[in-house]
């Protein structure tokens, strides 16, 4: 392996530990090397607080060695006053002389921006160390930039026939098509990602809570699709301290202050307006476990990144049936006697 990969690679590692953590910042990894040896290292955990780069610096034990060394990092650092101060100018007072960088950052308020201030400063800047696994890394955040949308993941669960949901139910509560363990990675899936939608007949149907109940992380925001306002506030999903939006036809009140509505109009596109709200929102990504019309909805726009698809043992029957979809498979393995397949589009 490269020795410039070797490095980047392990910023990729470290970055991947603030997964559900940064939003709405980018995951970032960093490392500091002096004669192929890792000095420190750190990455982006929370944002509002320190950087990547902040930590790696911080890390390093003999900072005599920084002025010798080459410091690694994922993302090209930042350039701005925001939360925290401007990672390229810390990299400049410490007379780092070396920079490698993954990827260039696709936020305008950045955006070259750091780099050519490395570069203006006199020091070498390498660019481009596995770009695509850099940008792999931050899928969610250059999707956001980049198409003005979130980064979108379908979930469903359908049956060995090929249904997600029986002709009848005798409770308001989910009919389980997958193993416990399944059920287990779908809540480590809702900690990773912004915020989880569903619509309208989904929370009749099953009265979900959409929490992070299997896992620890962080919890999404929940987006609820209800052009009608047919959902009752006593609704689980209603009772929370997370942050709720109701995407409606009309405005609605709310006694829990953390929840609100957004208006759009159902006649249009509503997958594209959907999206409009969610980006300014600032939300970078959502995984939609809605019913079979809502899934169908974003796949007929085109608007999906990623599908999770559990194929289940069991059988309905007759039912809803799964959504219709084509895409490139990436994964397809098993989880006990479940079988995940999961779906990149081809857009």
């Amino acid at each position: 392996m490269k020795i410039h990969e070797k490095y980047i690679k392990r910023c990729i590692e470290l970055a991947k530990n603030g997964l559900g953590t940064t939003y709405p910042n980018p995951l970032v990894g960093s490392v500091i090397v002096f004669e192929n040896q890792i000095i420190g290292e750190g990455w982006h955990q929370k944002a509002g607080k320190p950087h990547a780069e902040v930590h790696a610096i911080n890390s390093v034990k003999d900072i005599s060695l920084l002025s010798k060394a080459t410091i690694y990092v994922s993302l090209e650092p930042c350039s701005h006053f925001g939360k925290t101060p401007p990672c390229s100018d810390l990299i400049i007072e410490n007379n780092i002389p070396n920079v490698v960088i993954g990827t260039v950052d696709p936020n305008e308020k950045v955006a070259g921006k750091g780099i050519q201030k490395l570069i203006d400063a006199g020091i070498h800047v390498t660019i481009g160390i596995l770009e695509n696994e850099c940008n792999e890394l931050n899928k969610r955040f250059f999707t956001f930039h980049q198409k003005k949308r979130p980064y979108i993941i379908l979930k469903w669960a359908e049956t060995a026939d090929g249904f997600i949901a029986p002709v009848f139910k005798n409770k308001q509560q989910p009919v389980w098509i997958t193993n416990p363990s399944s059920r287990q990675l779908v809540h480590k899936w809702r900690s990773e990602e912004q915020a989880i939608l569903v619509g309208t007949q989904t929370v009749l149907d099953d009265n979900p809570s959409l929490s992070v109940r299997d896992w620890t992380g962080n919890q999404p925001i929940k987006i609820i699709l209800d052009p009608k306002n047919r959902l009752d506030e006593n609704l689980t999903v209603f009772n929370s301290d997370e942050k709720t939006l109701v995407i409606s036809e009309r405005k609605k009140t709310f006694t829990n202050e953390n929840c609100r509505t957004e208006i759009i109009n159902f006649n249009g596109n509503v997958a594209q307006e959907i999206c409009a709200v969610l980006f300014r929102n600032n939300i970078q990504s959502v995984i939609i476990e809605g019913g079979a019309r809502t899934l169908q909805t974003f796949i007929e726009a085109k608007l999906w990144d990623e599908a999770r698809v559990f194929k289940g043992s069991n059988s309905f029957s007759a039912g809803t049936k799964a959504p219709v979809f084509s895409g490139k498979m990436v994964l397809d393995e098993k989880i006990l006697d479940d079988t995940l397949l999961i779906f990149k589009s081809h857009d």
